[in-house]
């Protein structure tokens, strides 16, 4: 087994950190908010030892990454060019795309659109979902005292100026909150961090505070992710939130291409967008989407931050896809 390695790669007038283990067919690992690449850890090792190459990049706007000034640089076809653009730095034609929370919505958008360059697709917690009837601005609530978490994240540096206050803090209550150690999502006193956010108080507020980290989460993790908002701040993981309604306009070029390679769907058990309305209809309609959808599975226990939470039976699942590619 090849060590884990760290390096920066110009692509797509971009500079990306990447994390890389293994040798083989190439995995590429794609992360959510508020997140890096140092997520995959579990990942890369378990990959690597199965005879693949795991690439993770911290995407545009996080960690070591590149973020580029203009907001608008930020929808998900600019990170789709980011990638297209590794694979040819990495020398490799194709990959499997593995993505979690905004890395499933970009991985499940690379296989729509280049399935020639993304052989199949794994996506934890975030469904392939069909084009909304109307921009997400328009489609999610918005009251006098409070408003759609994806409309708080919206507006320029307001979610910043919290989040920035305190990254411990930050991210320890949104870390927890949006795990399984929060509790069962059907119970009304657990908090759901991705609903609607206090116009006074902010996302945090509403949040437990822990008195100490997630039982998965190692004491060198969490201060490693800390470490890396502090130096970047979170306008770049914010900006992809600010491109909803853009990410829409351009979504209606494809409106309808199905995703027509291998597919896999993992989510957790307690994963705060389970509770969402709509959404067990939404995963139940994702075969007529991709068609080549091989499962769409429940890990029992689990929240949202999948791969670090559960990541023996996201590596069990995983190499078994991979495996019968």
């Amino acid at each position: 087994m090849t060590a884990a390695r760290e390096y920066t790669l110009e692509v797509n007038s971009i500079r990306l950190h990447l994390r890389e283990q293994g040798e083989g067919p190439l995995v590429l690992l794609c992360h959510g908010f508020p997140e890096t690449s140092r997520v995959w850890r579990h990942q890369l090792k378990a990959l690597s030892e199965a005879g693949f190459r795991a690439v993770a990049p911290d995407l545009r706007g996080y960690g070591g990454s590149d973020s580029p000034a203009d907001v608008d640089a930020f929808t998900t076809l600019d990170v789709l060019g980011d990638l297209i653009a590794l694979l040819d730095a990495l020398g490799e034609r194709e990959a499997v795309i593995v993505g979690g929370d905004w890395g499933a919505t970009v991985a499940w958008q690379a296989a729509q659109l280049r399935p020639d360059r993304f052989r199949a697709v794994a996506a934890l917690g975030v469904p392939l979902m069909a084009r909304a009837p109307m921009p997400p601005s328009l489609l999610f609530p918005r009251t006098e005292t409070a408003l759609f978490y994806t409309h708080y994240f919206s507006e320029p540096g307001v979610a910043e100026r919290e989040f920035e206050r305190d990254v411990g803090k930050t991210l320890r209550r949104i870390y927890f909150a949006a795990s399984g150690e929060a509790g069962p999502r059907d119970d009304a006193r657990t908090p759901n961090p991705f609903g609607m956010v206090s116009r006074d108080d902010g996302l945090l507020a509403a949040l437990p505070d822990p008195d100490q980290r997630p039982a998965w989460l190692a004491a060198a993790d969490l201060a490693a992710m800390v470490a890396s908002f502090e130096r970047s701040g979170f306008r770049g993981g914010l900006n992809y939130y600010r491109n909803l309604d853009r990410n829409w306009e351009l979504q209606a070029a494809f409106d309808g291409l199905k995703v027509e390679v291998p597919a896999l769907h993992l989510i957790g058990e307690r994963d705060v967008g389970r509770v969402m309305p709509g959404m067990d209809r939404i995963i139940e309609a994702m075969p007529a989407l991709a068609p080549r959808l091989t499962a769409s599975q429940v890990i029992e226990g689990a929240g949202h931050w999948l791969q670090q939470e559960a990541p023996d039976a996201v590596n069990a699942a995983l190499i078994g896809f991979l495996r019968g590619l």
